[in-house]
């Protein structure tokens, strides 16, 4: 059975609310407290930088499945400028603004899946994974 709540990305206040829904997500799926920490913070970046970057959003959280595992899904989209340089975005360090570079790059770390799908003048959409 999939579950899917929606949720906007337009203010400060919206990164709050998508990190309280992904943490009961999460326990839904019964993630274990690291893992539920890792996507939490992963969501919380992703959906930071789609704030910033790229004006705002969405944030799609889906409960499904995943090679018969339990699996928290999140799709972060934005109509943004996208992202010039894709490569250049996810190295380390490297940042557009004043951040620490690892936003992108950290948050494909903390995941079991991750996927970009940006167009210069047309948004980014990710998609997270984290399963049991």
């Amino acid at each position: 059975m999939t579950k899917t709540e929606t949720l906007p990305l337009r203010r400060e206040t919206d990164i709050v609310v998508i990190r309280q829904r992904v943490r009961k997500a999460a326990e839904e799926v019964r993630l274990g407290l690291v893992s539920q920490t890792k996507i939490i913070t992963a969501a919380s970046e992703i959906a930071r930088n789609g704030l910033i970057y790229g004006g705002g959003g969405e944030c799609v959280i889906e409960i499904t499945q995943r090679e018969g595992r339990s699996a928290i899904r999140l799709i972060i989209a934005d109509q943004g400028p996208g992202i010039e340089n894709l490569d250049r975005a996810m190295t380390d360090g490297w940042t557009s603004g004043g951040g620490l570079g690892l936003g992108l790059s950290g948050a494909k770390r903390l995941v079991d899946h991750f996927a970009i799908d940006t167009v210069p003048g047309s948004g980014t959409t990710i998609e997270l994974w984290k399963w049991r």
